[in-house]
């Protein structure tokens, strides 16, 4: 039988169900259970959004005074930004430039630029924010070798000096009074990163002043427009940049002397020691010892034919390596980027997989300057383009069908709340009209 409490509690379900909340469905009176509590691991690094064009002028702001420029110097102007596009239309973009029906690109690539290439052929295969401006750091002395191989005999002898010795950042080893050929100080440059080989090579070039002119002059003449260098070494100076289009580019035009791919594919070599400093009393001899090549792609990955590795506090991680496999020959750039995870050169080879999956032939651009500047005479877009609109026309579009799903699912939840609040609401009234006539009959 059915009692006044049994249709008071029944009532009460039927009036919270009106209200549409979820609770109807709890024993009145005991209160919902508490989510379990789930410690959140901290966020790992991801690959930067670039896509509303945050680095089309410049690099992000410094993080030092090492970009303040000398006192009574201006600090230099933005590079112009060419109103054709190097490399082709496809490549103005800056977010992701992928050729049609491209595989996914594999996980972990965490530079916010990077393009990948084909050495032999001057196909721009896949990139991301390609003409992106970001800080070089050491990967600039790709453009100090083009320049010293051009410019200086290598079996000439020469010392180092205190100067040398007393650069900041990485250092080969070269001390006062040591003795060098100009081979073996390409050698500390391009296997160590090396600043102290890097003041030396300026030293012969005219020194430093004279040494960025030449090195900029010669970005100019093979169409690496987005590259300025304010030193010789990388080190972070007022106006430095280049691009994953045009590290490539250098890197590209290095290969082509035998001497630079001899540099980058040594994996160890005997550096020569230097004599003790004679004022100073407790002082000694340093030895000559084995230089080994910085770059582990060059132990780890079948085929490379090594590269050049960077970093600086504001650039983060840059990276320039290539390799050979089955007749053709790939490179890859990353700047922005990250080593944790992953170190960059892994980064590095995972593109290069990609790139060697791809059919021969694939391409979004070219890194033959002039081609580049011919048959794809798109102007490129003076201005960043509004929020969203950075990726190339070979993606295809967001789909956005989950959107609307999502969409769907709200108004299709909205309506069945309200069939089920009114069935809800003639239930209570139908209730409370048989407790009224229960309690009736009870009086009467």
């Amino acid at each position: 039988m059915l009692t006044l409490r049994t249709l008071a509690v029944v009532a009460t379900c039927g009036a919270l169900v009106l209200a549409g909340g979820t609770a109807a469905a709890q024993p009145i009176g005991v209160p919902l259970p508490a989510e379990p509590a789930h410690e959140q691991p901290p966020p790992g690094p991801t690959t930067p959004n670039t896509d509303a064009c945050p680095f089309r002028l410049t690099p992000a702001p410094a993080a030092d005074e090492s970009e303040v420029p000398r006192p009574g110097a201006a600090a230099p102007e933005p590079l112009p930004v060419p109103a054709t596009t190097i490399g082709g239309s496809a490549l103005s973009t800056c977010g992701y430039a992928l050729p049609p029906g491209a595989p996914p690109l594999p996980e972990g690539i965490l530079a916010a630029g990077w393009l990948l290439s084909d050495v032999d052929t001057g196909e721009v295969l896949a990139a991301k924010d390609p003409h992106g401006r970001y800080r070089p750091a050491s990967t600039i002395k790709i453009l100090l070798a083009l320049v010293a191989l051009d410019e200086l005999d290598l079996n000439k002898t020469v010392v180092a000096l205190q100067e040398d010795e007393d650069m900041e950042g990485s250092r080969v080893g070269v001390g006062l009074g040591g003795t060098y050929t100009l081979h073996t100080v390409m050698q500390g440059l391009m296997m160590a990163s090396g600043n102290d080989t890097a003041n030396m090579l300026a030293r012969e070039l005219g020194g430093v002043d004279a040494t960025v002119a030449k090195m900029n002059a010669k970005a100019q003449a093979l169409g690496a427009l987005d590259t300025r260098a304010a030193t010789p070494s990388g080190l972070d100076g007022p106006g430095q940049s280049s691009s994953p289009y045009d590290l490539s580019l250098l890197f590209r035009e290095a290969l082509k002397n035998p001497v630079f791919r001899e540099l980058i594919s040594v994996p160890e070599v005997f550096f020569p020691g230097h004599p003790k400093d004679p004022a100073d009393p407790l002082d000694f001899d340093r030895p000559g010892f084995e230089l080994t090549n910085d770059n582990d792609l060059l132990y780890n990955y079948p085929g490379a034919l090594g590269g050049k590795t960077g970093f600086t506090n504001a650039s983060r991680h840059t990276y320039v390596g290539g390799a050979q496999r089955d007749g053709r020959t790939l490179q890859v750039t990353l700047m922005g980027g990250e080593a944790i995870p992953d170190r960059p050169w892994v980064q590095a080879a995972r593109l290069l997989d990609y790139g060697f999956a791809l059919p021969a032939g694939t391409s979004v651009g070219t890194l033959d300057y002039a081609a580049g500047a011919t048959s794809h005479s798109t102007v490129a877009l003076a201005e960043p383009p509004a929020e969203g609109t950075g990726t190339t026309d070979t993606q295809a579009a967001p789909d956005t069908s989950e959107a609307a799903e999502a969409s769907g699912d709200s108004g299709s939840d909205t309506t069945a709340r309200v069939v089920v609040g009114v069935v809800g609401g003639l239930v209570v009234l139908a209730l409370l009209a048989g407790a009224w006539a229960l309690a009736r009959r009870r009086r009467d």
